[in-house]
């Protein structure tokens, strides 16, 4: 069976949405990303516009603000519930970890 296509998210797909909790453009989002991961989740300019087209198309993010070639968007509703569950799912396989004996 396919998978669908949000069902989970993927590290960058994760950092976009956290980081679009308050209105940015890219350039914003791939410094933000970065640097809440230490460098450790790092988001290119392809990876980024492809990510929010697919976002916009889903209804998780929104345009608010276009000048000239910089745009700028804010999460939705639907994207906070779809970041909502991302996390929700992430802490379970944190608790399983710790059911297993790893220390969390």
């Amino acid at each position: 069976m396919a998978r669908e296509k949000f069902q989970t998210l993927t590290e960058q797909m994760f950092y976009i949405l956290l980081c679009l909790r308050r209105e940015c453009c890219g350039a914003d989002i791939m410094e933000q990303a970065a640097r809440l991961t230490d460098n450790q989740v790092v988001i290119g300019p392809g990876t980024l516009y492809s990510l929010l087209e697919s976002f916009l198309q889903e209804g998780f993010i929104q345009e608010t603000r276009a000048e000239g070639r910089k745009r700028s968007y804010q999460i939705t509703a639907k994207g906070r519930l779809r970041l909502e569950e991302e996390v929700r799912r992430l802490r379970r396989q944190v608790e399983d970890y710790g059911r297993f004996g790893g220390e969390v």
